[in-house]
């Protein structure tokens, strides 16, 4: 027994021992996971598109069907534009403003829902490769679809009801990459008529009524967006196919008047919550509500995918999904609206007494994302306290935290997350905390901007959904986010 001692002092002391270098090992991670290494020359060929070979035709998107989803190839919107940019500067300061634009609309129809008053200053499944759309001229993304027998390329838009697309005889359209789509071509396509369900759900889901046309009494729609963009046309119904899955009847816009930065595609993929209108409540017969997607960074050859359908085994998540409810909103109820709960910058817990009241939006639609002024000026505070020590720039269109690493190969960052109800959690990836706004890295901004008044809806941007697996499931009332490496092979 005397011998025993000496023994249990050894155990006890290597128990001990392991315990404090898990403890050390714990911290050095920890450590870790409070910075990410940006790689600044890798970056800026992502920023600017990279090496790849630019084409003028927006239909190399794939599509394939997995274990019973359909999984559309999804890309940005760059992909669609031929040609080099010339003045980069200019290219980035419009994009900004174009989505302060967008932003500002969505902010004068949040209003006008919740108050009904507007202001004078308003303004199975199936996977489908989703692609970012800086080649059609915004920071938007595209997936490619097959309505009444013809590939068109689309925006896809969680913030939007209705799916559109620009339609021969046109009165007025923008410049698109593919032929406009000919009704007198397909031999499915119908005209929706005016007394019809369809017709009287275009209010809830656009904000403007359906408008009787003449001989016979055919539906038009009208749908205007904050950058002064618009699209007006017949409603109708044709046959679409989301890869090699078929949506028969499928309602939506054939526009014959359309003006706006839509660049090269022909048109926008309704993804929003509405009961009768978006691609979702059309197909929920079909995937039962559910969609995900993961949008990749603005180089050429990235791609993402559009799964529509609730087949997880078929995600290529690193990190467990962790979920969060939906919060139901009566006046906003085709927009999905989150609880954010709290954002840490670098492991460090922001003290903020409200991160979003009435609760945050997150939308496919809008490139940079808006935040309370109480929230994001914590967030900035923090933000260059951890980065501290590097050369500030001037600020930038809606940005005002910008720096000067030109003379840096590579940087640690802070990392970002988001917060939820339910102990879920948005990690920001590293391509989605800075901005780059010149090519030599001599200004670089914080992606996050300011909403001007603390009333105003926050809203969750792309650019800080790159690398995630966002699952979107309308029948549960939940969104989940994974990390996720964006790739469609």
């Amino acid at each position: 027994m005397a011998d025993a001692k000496p023994m249990l002092q050894f155990l006890l002391f290597l128990f001990l021992f392991l315990v404090c270098l898990g403890t050390y090992g714990n911290g050095v991670q920890g450590f870790r996971e409070k910075n990410k290494v940006l790689d600044l020359q890798e970056f800026r060929l992502k920023q600017h598109g990279g090496t790849g070979t630019r084409t003028s035709a927006c239909l190399s998107q794939k599509s394939r069907k997995e274990k019973g989803a359909t999984i559309l190839e999804i890309k940005h919107r760059d992909y669609c534009s031929a040609g080099k940019i010339v003045d980069w500067n200019k290219k980035q300061q419009k994009r900004l403003m174009l989505d302060d634009l967008h932003v500002r609309f969505l902010q004068s129809q949040f209003r006008y829902r919740i108050s009904g008053i507007t202001t004078k200053d308003d303004v199975s499944e199936a996977q489908i490769p989703l692609t970012s759309g800086v080649r059609l001229e915004t920071l938007n993304y595209i997936v490619t679809v097959e309505l009444g027998g013809r590939n068109m390329t689309v925006i896809v838009d969680t913030g939007s009801d209705l799916t559109w697309v620009q339609c021969q005889p046109c009165k007025l359209c923008y410049n698109q990459q593919e032929p406009l789509f000919n009704p007198s071509e397909s031999k499915s396509y119908q005209s929706v008529l005016c007394n019809s369900t369809n017709c009287q759900a275009l209010q809830f889901a656009t904000g403007n009524s359906g408008v009787c046309g003449r001989n016979p009494q055919t539906c038009n729609y009208v749908v205007n967006y904050g950058d002064g963009s618009y699209t007006r046309g017949e409603f109708a119904r044709d046959h679409l196919y989301l890869g090699t899955t078929s949506v028969d009847n499928f309602v939506f816009g054939c526009g014959r008047n359309n003006k706006g930065l839509f660049g090269g595609a022909s048109g926008l993929m309704g993804l929003g919550r509405s009961d009768s209108l978006s691609v979702v409540s059309q197909t929920s017969g079909l995937f039962g509500g559910v969609f995900s997607y993961c949008l990749p960074s603005t180089e050429v050859a990235d791609s993402g995918s559009l799964v529509m359908g609730g087949d997880s085994s078929i995600y290529k998540n690193s990190t467990p999904i962790s979920y969060t409810r939906m919060v139901a909103n009566p006046q906003l109820s085709t927009f999905y609206i989150l609880n954010l709960t709290g954002i840490s910058i670098g492991g460090v817990a922001l003290q903020v007494p409200s991160f979003a009241s009435g609760g945050i939006l997150i939308d496919s639609g809008t490139v940079i994302s808006r935040l309370p002024p109480s929230v994001y000026k914590a967030i900035k505070a923090e933000f260059l306290k951890q980065f501290s020590g590097y050369p500030p720039a001037p600020g930038f269109s809606i940005l005002d935290t910008c720096f000067n690493l030109s003379a840096y190969q590579e940087v640690n960052i802070p990392t970002m997350k988001m917060h939820f109800e339910g102990d879920a959690e948005l990690t920001v990836d590293v391509t989605g905390i800075f901005y780059m706004v010149k090519t030599d890295a001599s200004q670089i901004c914080l992606a996050l901007a300011s909403l001007s008044y603390e009333d105003e809806v926050a809203i969750i941007g792309n650019y800080q959904q790159r690398n995630q697996r966002v699952v979107y499931n309308t029948k549960d009332s939940k969104l989940g986010f994974a990390e996720e490496s964006c790739s469609f092979i």
